[in-house]
């Protein structure tokens, strides 16, 4: 059975923008300097899952009212995450270059402020301590080029409140979230934030 007119033009205009957006998740990427950063897990998956979406929803030969209708109703929840990891990396994004647990190389993307000339980041603990961060010498990849930084895990509850402000400070994203309600109105209380010396 054919589909009606309305719902192929909505699929056509849906499959254009999941194509557009999924686009996005890896084209974003290639602003920041240095090297090009692939995206990874949650955010690869994302992207992916939007083309494969747009791309089916403009294929010729997908004419049937419900193989459409489960597309349309898939894409929201993965627009959501594409545009998620899209906005994310607008603005200043570093990488962590750690070990985790399994001794595998992570490559940690963290948003990063900077306070009385040191730089900071927050992450959940769990992340913190999968990779041993604490203490460990890493490399920093930051504006193109990389340093060696030791993290040292804050116990102050304060410095974790500031870095959460000057994120809040720096990055729309974050603003944004907190409007919608995908962030609070400070830290979590999984939130750990740490001091990123330099290597002695």
């Amino acid at each position: 059975m054919s589909e009606p007119a309305p719902l192929a033009r909505s699929a056509t205009w849906v499959g254009w923008l999941m194509l557009a957006v999924g686009a996005s998740v890896f084209a974003i990427r290639l602003q920041h300097a240095g090297p090009y950063q692939m995206p990874e897990q949650g955010n690869l998956r994302a992207g992916v899952l939007a083309l494969v979406i747009g791309g089916l929803l403009l294929a010729p030969w997908l004419r049937t009212r419900l193989t459409r209708g489960v597309l349309l109703a898939a894409a929201p929840v993965v627009l959501f995450f594409a545009l998620y990891a899209t906005l994310a990396e607008l603005e200043e994004v570093v990488v962590l270059r750690a070990t985790d647990s399994s001794g595998a190389a992570s490559k940690l993307r963290l948003w990063i402020v900077d306070y009385d000339g040191v730089a900071w980041v927050s992450m959940p603990r769990s992340k913190a301590e999968e990779h041993a961060l604490d203490g460990a010498r890493v490399e920093l990849l930051r504006g193109g080029e990389t340093t060696c930084v030791t993290p040292v895990l804050s116990k102050d509850p304060a410095e974790n409140e500031r870095t959460f402000q000057l994120r809040d400070e720096k990055y729309s994203i974050q603003r944004l979230g907190r409007t919608i309600g995908l962030f609070g109105d400070g830290p979590s209380a999984e939130t750990v934030t740490l001091r990123l010396d330099p290597c002695p």
